[in-house]
C-alpha cells in the first residue's frame, strides 16, 4: 500500500512537471513567433544573409518547439493496444527531426555563405544591427525560459539547442554589423553566417547521436551494463547472470532483462526480489524482467563415438 501511494505521488509530480514544461515551451514559442516576420522583412531589405539565416533558424525554432509540445502530449498518453510502451519515444523522434532540420539548414547556409564570400552584396549594417540586438534580447528570454525546463527530455533539449544556436547566431550577426559599420568589410556578414552554420551542425550532431542511442536501444548514457551484470552476479545465492540487456525506452524510462541462475537450495523468488530491489536502489532501474532458474547439478556426460575401423575389427 505504501509503495502504491509513493508511486501515485511520483506520477502526480511528473504530471505537474510536464505541465510546467509545456507552459515554458508555449512562452518560448510566443517570443520566437513574434520576431520571425520582422527579421525576415529586415533581412530582405538589408540584403543580409546572416539575418535571413537567423530567420530561417528561428522558423525551425518555432517548428522544433511545436514538435516538442506534440511529443510531450503524446508521451503522456497511457500505453494501450499495440502501443505497449505508449508513445514514449515520440520525444526521441522529435529530437531526431530537429537534428535533421538543423543539418539541412546548415548545408544551405554554408552554400549561400560561400557564394556571398565570392560576390558580397551591399549590406545595410545599421538595420542589421538593430534587428540583431532586438533578436538577441528576445532569444535570451526564450533560452532562459527553456533552460529551466527538464532538459534531460530529448524533445525539450532539441528545442533548447535550436534556441541556443540562434542566440549565438544573433550575437554573430550583431558583431558582423558592427564590423561592416566600422570598416566597410561586407564579407563579415557571410563569415558570420558560416559560423552560424557550423554551430547549427554541431548542435544537430548531438541531437542525432542522442536520439540514435534510443532507437538503437543502447544503454542510457552513464549506465554501464558490465557494472550492472557484476552487481547482479554479486547478489546472494546468484551463480551466473547472462542474456543481460539494458536499454532506454524514453527519458527516465530504462528497461532491463536478464537470465539469472541461483543455487539449487535457494529460493529463486526471493533472489529475484532481492535483485529487483538492488537494481531499483543502486541503478534507478524499476522496469525489469528477470528470469531466475536453479542451477542444474546433473551433468550429461557424453563419451566419444568409437572409430569406424575399431568397430569393423570387432565385427
Amino acid at each position: 500500500m505504501a509503495d502504491d501511494h509513493a508511486s501515485h505521488a511520483h506520477s502526480h509530480a511528473q504530471i505537474l512537471a510536464r505541465g510546467e514544461d509545456r507552459r515554458r515551451l508555449w512562452v518560448a514559442l510566443t517570443l520566437i513567433a513574434g520576431l520571425i516576420v520582422a527579421e525576415i522583412a529586415a533581412g530582405v531589405i538589408a540584403h543580409s544573409l546572416a539575418l535571413l539565416s537567423d530567420a530561417a533558424h528561428m522558423l525551425t525554432d518555432a517548428v522544433a518547439i511545436g514538435l516538442s509540445l506534440v511529443a510531450l502530449s503524446l508521451a503522456a498518453r497511457p500505453a494501450r493496444g499495440a502501443m505497449t510502451f505508449g508513445f514514449s519515444r515520440a520525444e526521441a523522434l522529435s529530437a531526431q527531426a530537429n537534428g535533421v532540420t538543423l543539418v539541412v539548414l546548415a548545408a544551405f547556409i554554408t552554400y549561400e555563405g560561400i557564394a556571398r564570400l565570392v560576390h558580397p552584396p551591399h549590406v545595410h549594417a545599421g538595420l542589421v544591427l538593430g534587428v540583431a540586438l532586438a533578436g538577441l534580447a528576445v532569444n535570451v528570454a526564450a533560452t532562459w525560459t527553456l533552460s529551466r525546463a527538464d532538459r534531460a527530455s530529448l524533445s525539450i533539449e532539441g528545442s533548447f539547442q535550436h534556441l541556443l544556436t540562434d542566440l549565438y547566431g544573433f550575437a554573430g550577426t550583431a558583431t558582423a554589423a558592427v564590423v561592416i559599420l566600422a570598416s566597410g568589410f561586407e564579407r563579415a556578414d557571410a563569415i558570420a553566417s558560416l559560423v552560424i552554420a557550423t554551430l547549427m551542425a554541431r548542435s544537430a550532431l548531438g541531437l542525432l547521436k542522442a536520439s540514435a542511442r534510443v532507437f538503437l536501444e543502447a544503454s542510457p548514457r552513464g549506465v554501464q551494463p558490465q557494472e550492472i551484470g557484476e552487481a547482479l552476479a554479486g547478489c546472494a545465492n546468484v551463480v551466473e547472470v547472462h542474456d543481460l540487456h539494458v536499454w532506454e525506452i524514453s527519458h527516465g524510462f530504462t528497461a532491463l532483462s536478464a537470465h539469472a541462475l541461483v543455487r539449487p537450495d535457494s529460493d529463486c523468488h526471493a533472489a529475484r526480489r532481492a535483485m529487483e530491489e538492488m537494481l531499483r536502489e543502486r541503478f534507478g532501474i524499476a522496469h525489469t524482467t528477470l528470469q531466475v532458474d536453479h542451477v542444474d547439478e546433473t551433468l550429461l556426460e557424453i563419451a566419444p563415438a568409437p572409430s569406424t575401423s575399431a568397430a569393423s575389427g570387432r565385427g
